[in-house]
């Protein structure tokens, strides 16, 4: 069993709303979420982002969803990636913070899976989950080589071609729903499937 906490923490520009989902027994690792692109209606309601929620607190996981800069209830305006890394930071070391030092999961849907690459750089995860990652929109870093990277085959967003070349040089897998389109349309659960078998096993 879980519930879920929405909550104000400080930021680097104000407050930031989070969404806590709390387990019931001590959690075993710690999951921060970050959403698709703000511009674009992108929130921490997304229903990618809170089905990821969801999908890590059936692994034991704590998971914290989170709105950017001038999403929601959170202060300031958006920055075009470069607040809102900071704004991840500042999320996932409160998450550090709350929680100890837990192993850590970094996981972002569309423009938050190229925000949380970039804060891997400055806080190195246990594992990076990247759905559909805007990295051709966005000047993305390299990630670790146990990133778990998932993209729909029709992406009409971030076309599947561009993000295999921004793969290839890193000889980075990924895993491709046939069928898909970037907002996994009748497809969450089979994205669910693939996100919750990766963990499944693990020594966190």
């Amino acid at each position: 069993m879980s519930q879920i906490e929405k909550k104000r923490i400080s930021g680097p520009v104000g407050e930031l709303e989070i969404a806590m989902h709390l387990l019931d027994a001590s959690p075993r690792a710690i999951a921060v979420i970050a959403h698709p692109l703000p511009t674009m209606g992108g929130t921490m309601e997304n229903k990618i982002v809170t089905m990821l929620a969801k999908c890590f607190i059936g692994l034991g996981f704590a998971a914290l969803r989170f709105n950017f800069r001038g999403v929601g209830a959170s202060s300031g305006e958006f920055d075009h990636g470069n607040g809102e890394v900071e704004d991840a930071i500042a999320v996932t070391r409160y998450a550090l913070r709350e929680y100890g030092e837990l192993p850590l999961i970094l996981s972002g849907f569309s423009f938050g899976g190229h925000i949380q690459a970039r804060v891997a750089q400055q806080l190195p995860p246990r594992q990076l989950v990247l759905i559909a990652p805007a990295v051709t929109r966005y000047a993305t870093p390299p990630v670790p080589s146990n990133s778990l990277l998932v993209h729909g085959e029709l992406d009409e967003i971030i076309p599947l071609q561009d993000v295999l070349r921004w793969a290839r040089p890193q000889r980075l897998p990924m895993v491709v729903i046939p069928g898909a389109e970037h907002f996994f349309h009748g497809r969450l659960h089979q994205l669910r499937e693939v996100v919750r078998h990766n963990f499944l096993g693990q020594v966190l």
